[in-house]
């Protein structure tokens, strides 16, 4: 395909206390690289919609194919954990267990993961850290039962709320808060933290990678942190520009990047992430292991609440700018402007010897997290027809787009308008070809 993803030198990287590659963290893999090397559906696959009353943005799928479904409750703002077999619809919008968490913050419990035995690894409002197992029970029926492995309340301040949740490659559960505290639950279930800067706040997940290095993105600057003598260390700290205030279409005053690790050898030589900057927003490519900036380049898309796509040489960034989210966290902050049109945005930059050059912008109103595909180099994604002024009657389509282009390979209606809005959600690409995608008010299947 002419393109650094399709080397064969350039590897995701499998973390061995996650389950399987490309469907165990809401972007695909530890270091958030948003691919997948599973294939998308094909051109005109059925479309099936499960309305659960909750939004579902975390959906993950395990080694023996059932996809577990992280989703907040309508009524009540109640994270539940929902069960699915691909291959045998429940009788009920398509669940065959669901099982209610303590509630948290809007944030809180969002970003979960499955680990290497398929339980979803999540910390509830009640700042527990626990793991979530399905089985099937002798009367056919299936059962989700929650086991706390860790409590941080010591360490997690009254108020405040786990957002970001990943495991190094030393089997060590990190942890970040939406207040600012970083820290791990270690295999003997030492619970350890450090404190970011007064003021800065954690709104997206995190990412980790082999080296050893975990990424945390505040509303101020992009850390890496290790481990030293059994607690958390911060490597290096990379001020950005955060900009003037919020940006309408983000959820908090900063990047709306969870921290993206990529690189044409290992995997995990650069970090990617978008700034807030008040006039044009900057992708931001540093070095792991250092900080050290390698390039920072204006990208065309207003704004972005998505994690950037990254593999091989190649970020892909998608614009959120002026998505109508129909509610922002507490302490989020005024947007400036308060509103704005969604006019959407794709883009493709590369990393070369002679910094990052931009490759292709595409006018792509993408409505959910994009997905790449290594098996079918494809972009997978729901996109928002209508006008920019978005209304309640917008309709969606499931899209796969060029990468080497930006071009829209095809297009797939889906049923219904306001119902199926993936609020910048991520979807799951599953191993039966399938595509999972969290609305406002359940999922849609394709395929």
């Amino acid at each position: 395909m002419g393109i650094a993803y399709g080397r064969a030198d350039a590897p995701t990287p499998a973390n061995p206390y996650l389950g399987p590659l490309g469907t165990a963290t809401m972007h695909g893999d530890a270091g958030s690289s948003d691919t997948t090397p599973l294939a998308g559906p094909i051109p005109g696959a059925p479309v099936s919609v499960y309305p659960l009353g909750a939004a579902c943005p975390t959906l993950l799928q395990g080694s023996d194919a059932m996809v577990v479904g992280l989703c907040t409750a309508i009524a009540g703002q109640v994270p539940t954990v929902f069960l699915f077999d691909p291959g045998a619809v429940g009788p009920v919008g398509g669940a065959l267990a669901s099982l209610p968490l303590a509630k948290g913050s809007l944030l809180g419990g969002v970003y979960a993961y499955l680990d290497n035995a398929d339980r979803l690894v999540v910390v509830d409002g009640g700042q527990r850290l626990v793991r979530v197992a399905h089985e099937r029970g002798a009367d056919g029926a299936w059962r989700l039962t929650a086991t706390v492995a860790a409590d941080l309340g010591g360490v997690v301040p009254v108020g405040d709320n786990v957002t970001g949740l990943v495991p190094d490659w030393d089997g060590n559960v990190w942890f970040a808060t939406g207040h600012g505290v970083v820290g791990f639950v270690g295999l003997d279930g030492r619970v350890t933290r450090v404190a970011l800067p007064p003021g800065e706040t954690v709104a997206n997940s995190i990412s980790s990678a082999p080296h050893g290095g975990v990424a945390v993105a505040s509303t101020h600057a992009l850390y890496e942190f290790g481990v030293k003598d059994g607690a958390p260390v911060e490597l290096w700290r990379a001020a950005y520009d955060r900009g003037g205030a919020r940006k309408p279409g983000q959820l908090s005053w900063g990047t709306g990047s969870t921290p993206t690790y990529f690189g044409p050898v290992r995997g995990d030589e650069y970090l990617a992430v978008v700034d807030n900057a008040d006039d044009a927003v900057n992708l931001l490519v540093l070095r792991a292991g250092t900080g050290e900036r390698v390039c920072a380049v204006a990208v065309p898309v207003g704004g972005s609440e998505n994690s950037p796509i990254g593999v091989g040489s190649s970020v892909f960034v998608a614009s959120t700018y002026g998505y109508p989210y129909p509610t922002v966290p507490d302490g989020a902050g005024p947007a400036i402007p308060a509103n704005a049109p969604f006019g959407g945005g794709l883009s493709r930059v590369d990393v070369t010897a002679d910094g990052c050059v931009p490759i292709w912008d595409s006018p792509i109103r993408s409505a959910a997290v994009p997905r790449l595909s290594l098996a079918d180099g494809g972009i997978h994604t729901l996109r928002r027809s209508g006008p920019e002024v978005t209304t309640p009657v917008d309709g969606f389509d499931y899209i796969v787009v060029d990468p080497d282009t930006g071009a829209v390979r095809s297009a797939t209606p889906l049923p219904g308008t306001i119902a199926q809005d993936p609020l910048q959600m991520a979807g799951l690409i599953t191993r039966d070809g399938g595509l999972w995608q969290g609305t406002i008010t359940g999922i849609v299947r394709v395929g």
